[in-house]
């Protein structure tokens, strides 16, 4: 079955003066001349993304664009018209945000978080009302779980996540150094499923592991700086976070454990890696 909005592998069943076509249950399916690869024949198998033109007519291409039916992304607004706004998502022709899609009026140039999904009308349009688009949390997620996380919105108390492309969680202000971009995609991990199946995310695994993390990441930084790193546990926590990406309490943490190993040298205006340690494997 053809899946428009989507990528597709096709047999060419003859090629014309406009391009290649390809004979499917829905009907035929053109892809244009410029685009089709040279060398291609009757018969060859190609991977085509599929979609509706202006035209309503079925047609393919071999560019990819930035995102499927299906997914989110963050793209560009290209212009606004009267029936919504145009997005570019990496194809000649645009991604169609319609405004009744929309949360808020949007203005060229501003980058909007889309889902990409196929309308009634048999075209492919994006909505930036994501909440709808998130399912109700199943077996299949589990407390510990590492999963894809894909930062959406920001609320007093913290950011709300799509995990996985299909369930929402939040990540709390406690649980972050840096406050990630709508639009970011981290990795992170489920600390807890509650009852009503809200999900509570951390982007710290926890446990021994992570703390193996985190001296590497301090040793590492360390190396890089030959040895001196412009902090010690009387510096900001802003000023750790720019540097190491890591809390003020793990890094007092971490840090003090690799005083006690004598690893370090406390120094008034950071840390150096002590001599006899220069080679400790990182």
């Amino acid at each position: 079955m053809l899946q428009v909005g989507n990528y597709n592998e096709l047999e060419i069943t003859r090629i014309t003066a406009s391009g290649a076509v390809f004979k499917t249950d829905e009907g035929d399916v053109l892809l244009p001349l410029r685009l089709v690869p040279k060398g291609a024949e009757t018969g060859s198998l190609l991977d085509v993304f599929v979609y509706v033109d202006s035209e309503e007519r079925l047609t393919a291409t071999t560019k990819r664009p930035r995102a499927v039916v299906g997914e989110f992304a963050l793209l560009k607004v290209i212009e606004s018209t009267t029936v919504g706004s145009f997005l570019d998502w990496g194809l000649e022709k645009d991604l169609l945000l319609p405004f009744g899609e929309q949360l808020e009026p949007v203005r060229r140039g501003n980058q909007v978080l889309v889902r990409i999904y196929l309308h009634s009308s048999g075209r492919i349009a994006a909505s930036a009302k994501l909440d709808k688009f998130i399912v109700p949390v199943d077996d299949t997620l589990a407390e510990g779980d590492e999963v894809d996380l894909l930062v959406y919105a920001e609320t007093d108390l913290g950011s709300k996540v799509i995990i996985n492309d299909r369930f929402g969680g939040l990540i709390f202000h406690t649980e972050m150094v840096v406050k990630p971009a709508c639009g970011e995609r981290l990795r992170g991990y489920v600390k807890k499923i509650r009852e009503d199946g809200k999900v509570d995310v951390t982007l710290r695994q926890g446990g021994a592991q992570e703390a193996e993390k985190d001296r590497k990441t301090i040793l590492e930084a360390l190396a890089a700086g030959n040895g001196f790193l412009p902090l010690n546990d009387k510096s900001s926590p802003e000023a750790i976070a720019t540097l190491l990406r890591m809390s003020k309490k793990s890094f007092k943490k971490t840090l003090g454990g690799l005083y006690k190993e004598g690893a370090v040298t406390m120094l008034p205006d950071g840390i150096r890696l002590r001599a006899v340690q220069t080679k400790v494997a990182l």
